[in-house]
């Protein structure tokens, strides 16, 4: 399970450094696409072989369901680890998610996250976040 918080920054060329306690559950080579709340997601490949396979489910006589499915897969790119353990995040996920140099990594259960720093802890804070809200989420979905 991908867990934890991370703090990196992208180097000039757009490259950003994978957790060393995220990389066995990631792979050597894994999907990154754009997210939601203004974030990338990051799959490995086994789990976005699931997230596909969800995808290929769903009725192209849908609109939403179409919609969907090329939010997902239109900023879909494979990334490779290089020997000092960075992947390039593509130019255009990188301004989809507004990163510029300060990033933050969060393992999020099945996928990482990438946020510009300044961006998670805008969502993060307290402000966006009650714990009250958190816990009837909670119950809400039956957790």
């Amino acid at each position: 399970m991908l867990i934890g918080e991370y703090s990196h920054s992208l180097d000039a060329k757009g490259r950003l450094i994978m957790p060393a306690k995220l990389r066995d559950d990631m792979g050597e080579k894994f999907i990154v696409t754009t997210g939601l709340d203004g974030c990338l997601f990051g799959f490995s490949m086994s789990e976005w072989e699931k997230f596909e396979d969800k995808l290929k489910t769903l009725p192209i006589t849908n609109k939403n369901a179409r919609n969907f499915v090329r939010f997902f897969l239109s900023g879909a790119t494979e990334c490779e680890l290089d020997k000092q353990g960075r992947f390039l995040i593509i130019a255009k996920l990188r301004e989809v998610a507004s990163l510029d140099k300060d990033v933050t990594i969060i393992g999020a259960g099945t996928r990482i996250e990438i946020w510009d720093k300044a961006k998670w802890e805008e969502h993060n804070s307290e402000e966006n976040l009650s714990i009250e809200e958190i816990e009837q989420n909670m119950e809400e979905l039956g957790i």
